[in-house]
């Protein structure tokens, strides 16, 4: 059975809070007299930050001081992978055999995930949840594994967050911006609609480079039906789509003249769709999906799309969420431990029970 909140032993205690004190003392500058008034930070730490009198927080020193986070939670840690492609990671939530992953990355080739020792075994989906973006994997293989042990401390604003990666890599060191909260549901098929026409959805124009231009929606198409169910007009299709989350494939049935096609098209975030060419350069690659979240916890942990999926852990090294979006150049989203472990409860009932 899978170990969800777990407190943590007297002994893990101290040499967490020896990082924390340290790590508060690199950050503000160098006090003798506030590390000779903390017994529990050892000699070595002492040494470290006498030598680094105003540490940046994105330094080399200070990510060796949180790297013994990131190997504690190692063997919980995997790769995923799509056919040849890593496109997120994703962490043991059950000792047999099951992890969640952050579902929208998923493209529908084979899956695969890496362990912490290099093994690499096939998986599948054994269920999703479509309102936080996880995706529930079972993997082919018969040997015990190690849940992660998620925690029931909420990160308070301005507090650090620590991201790793597998095999106890380090991605990041983070800082929480704001309150968690709700970040509403953003995504586009990318069409304008004629407001007036009283038929079936007119398209009056495609934006460039959205799901609707890459699935051949043209200007003038009507819309008749979206996901099989047919749309009654402008408001039809609209209150239709928006049932649908960005990453998502809808399934369009469009009239063209005196045609009729099947197209598919991908559902963008709005934000994706009317970001300049300059503000994409700045804000660098980001995930496919970036809103439609319940609960979030926003930090300027700078991610890769293909890092998002792990854990997340506070400065105590308590596994506080799991990394779920990057929306921006210093913006990422984690979903909190509160919103996570109930859904993973119900996902590993549904999948146990199916079997």
């Amino acid at each position: 059975m899978m170990m969800i909140f777990k407190a943590l032993s007297p002994g893990r205690k101290h040499v967490k809070h020896s990082i924390v004190a340290a790590l508060l003392v690199t950050l503000v500058g160098w006090s003798g007299n506030v590390v000779a008034q903390d017994d529990m930070v050892p000699d070595w730490m002492r040494r470290n930050l006498r030598a680094n009198l105003t540490t940046s927080r994105d330094s080399g020193a200070m990510m060796n001081l949180v790297q013994p986070f990131s190997k504690q939670v190692s063997d919980s840690v995997v790769q995923v992978f799509c056919g040849r492609r890593s496109v997120a990671l994703g962490v043991v939530v059950a000792v047999d055999g099951y992890l969640i992953t952050k579902r929208s990355e998923l493209t529908g080739e084979p899956i695969s995930v890496r362990f912490s020792d290099g093994r690499k075994v096939s998986a599948e989906v054994a269920g999703v949840r479509r309102s936080s973006d996880l995706a529930l994997l079972k993997v082919d293989d018969s040997r015990e594994l190690t849940p992660i042990e998620f925690s029931e401390e909420s990160p308070l604003v301005g507090s650090f967050l620590i991201s790793p990666g597998r095999a106890g890599r380090l991605i990041g060191l983070g800082v929480v911006g704001v309150q968690s909260r709700r970040i509403e549901h953003q995504g586009r098929l990318g069409v304008r609609l004629d407001e007036n026409d009283s038929g079936p959805a007119l398209v009056r124009m495609v934006y460039p480079e959205s799901g609707a231009e890459h699935a051949g929606v043209q200007e003038r198409d009507r819309i008749l039906a979206v996901n099989g169910q047919q749309a009654v007009g402008r408001h039809g299709v609209i209150q239709a789509l928006r049932q649908i989350y960005p990453g998502e494939v809808v399934a369009l049935t469009i009239q063209r003249g005196d045609q009729t096609l099947d197209l598919d098209a991908v559902i963008s975030d709005i934000g994706l769709l009317q970001e300049s060419e300059n503000d994409s350069k700045v804000n660098g690659p980001r995930s496919m999906r970036l809103s439609g979240f319940d609960q979030v916890i926003q930090h300027d942990t700078v991610l890769a799309p293909e890092q998002c999926g792990g854990p997340v852990l506070d400065s105590s090294g308590n596994v506080v969420g799991i990394n779920i979006a990057r929306a921006g150049r210093v913006v990422s989203y984690s979903l909190p431990a509160s919103l996570v472990v109930p859904q993973v409860l119900s996902l590993l009932e549904e999948a146990r029970h199916a079997r």
